[in-house]
Formats: C-alpha cells, sequence, structure tokens
C-alpha cells in the first residue's frame, strides 16, 4: 500500500477519534456534527464541482474521508469508533450514484 494512504488513514481516524471526543464532551452534538459533514459532502458535490467534468471514480475519492467521518460519527459509542476497514466497508455499502450517472 502507498504510505500516503496509510497516513491518509491515519489523518482520519485521528479526526473521527477527535469528532467523537467533542460530542462526548459536549461541545457538539452528533447532529451538529453530521450536519457540518454534510455540508462539506454537499461542497464537494454540487453543481460547480460537477462543471469541473469529474468523473464518479474522482469524486468519490474526494469524498470519501468525509462519507468515513461521518459514519464514524453516527457507529461511535462514548469510548470506541470502528476500524478503519469496517468504516471503509460501509462507505461502499452506503454509496448513491450521482445524479449525472442516472
Amino acid at each position: 500500500m502507498n504510505v500516503a494512504n496509510l497516513q491518509i488513514e491515519g489523518l482520519v481516524m485521528a479526526l473521527a477519534s477527535l469528532n467523537n471526543a467533542l460530542v462526548n464532551k459536549g461541545i457538539l452534538s452528533a447532529d451538529e456534527l453530521d450536519l457540518a459533514l454534510a455540508k462539506a459532502e454537499a461542497a464537494m458535490t454540487g453543481e460547480e464541482r460537477l462543471q469541473e467534468d469529474l468523473p464518479p471514480s474522482n469524486r468519490d475519492a474526494v469524498c470519501f474521508p468525509i462519507r468515513l467521518l461521518r459514519l464514524a460519527n453516527r457507529s461511535a459509542d462514548e469510548t470506541d469508533i470502528c476500524a478503519f476497514s469496517e468504516l471503509a466497508r460501509m462507505v461502499g455499502q452506503t454509496k448513491h450514484s450521482y445524479n449525472d450517472q442516472m
């Protein structure tokens, strides 16, 4: 595996852990955090991004960390989050087609 991929994996899991801590300390609710991540995903898949002619695989690559963090937020408990491999599998299972693929 490419070292950069491992670094990104570590970074995303660190963010998931920080997000979990923010929710557990009551700084953000899980819903507020999900809304912030949903807005980030919408910005990455919005009309302006689609005009850049990004192929669906590139759009998926851009959205992968955001989707993984949203799933980590939804599946976390007070002390633990799912493993990266489990979250990555869940991202693949919950992926939807883009409007221009229908």
